[in-house]
């Protein structure tokens, strides 16, 4: 059975074997050269069991499974709310909540992690992994519009994961970073788009909009931000 997800963007999927689950697995297509994703994830510390289960469970039962984080960018959530010593963290687009997951086993007792998601058949199914995680005490989960959820929210956040629909991606940032603490970052994913962001032959509503957000963040005087090739791009913010 493949409900309750189904549909979404399929232009940067590519169908590999992979190391988790057996089988073929959706991914994206990569931004460096051939293998490199596959050796950084053999050689970064294992997710524990829940994760793995949750992303093996998500694979079976999704047509969107190329939405997880993976293995390498959700440690990578991890190190950040760890080397941070973030508490608050906003996160906008849950998906099947392994990404918050992640960022939640860094934080320290009394953290706590506001995880926002549109679609209410994710949004209950992300609740159910949570409640049976070791952190259901640290996670709230909000379903609805993010934009409206985010602007409802006082702040100050310590890390701001983006990670919702592209097209809202610079109207997320304009409203996350007065909500930022004085030392927080915001962190947007899949910010090189599979490499598509090169190719000024593609077009779609959400290239565009990647597009247009990686002009808007360079173009800022009122941050500092670097742009990395984890995954399919990775850009963290923070204040100048």
């Amino acid at each position: 059975m493949r409900a309750p997800f189904k549909g979404g963007v399929r232009g940067n999927i590519r169908i590999v074997r992979g190391n988790l689950g057996g089988g073929y697995v959706l991914a994206v297509k990569p931004v460096t050269i051939p293998g490199i994703e596959e050796y950084a994830e053999a050689h970064t510390t294992p997710p524990p069991a829940y994760l793995t289960q949750l992303a093996e469970a998500t694979r079976a039962m999704s047509d969107e499974a190329e939405m997880l984080v993976g293995v390498v960018e959700g440690r990578f959530l991890e190190l950040l709310v760890h080397l941070s010593q973030a508490t608050r963290v906003l996160e906008l687009g849950t998906f099947t909540g392994y990404s918050a997951l992640a960022m939640a086993a860094a934080l320290p007792p009394g953290g706590r992690i506001v995880t926002c998601e549109l679609d209410e058949a994710r949004g209950e199914y992300a609740q159910r992994q949570f409640d049976g995680s070791p952190f259901a005490d640290r996670i709230e989960l909000r379903v609805g519009p993010a934009l409206e959820t985010l602007r409802g929210l006082a702040g100050p956040f310590d890390l701001v994961f983006v990670d919702a629909d592209k097209t809202g991606y610079v109207d997320y940032y304009e409203a996350a970073l007065p909500r930022l603490s004085e030392r927080g970052i915001i962190v947007a994913d899949n910010t090189l788009r599979s490499g598509d962001v090169l190719d000024a032959t593609q077009r779609s509503a959400t290239l565009d909009a990647i597009r247009a957000f990686n002009e808007h963040v360079r173009a800022d005087p009122r941050v500092v931000s670097v742009m990395l090739t984890i995954r399919d791009g990775v850009t963290i913010i923070r204040k100048a």
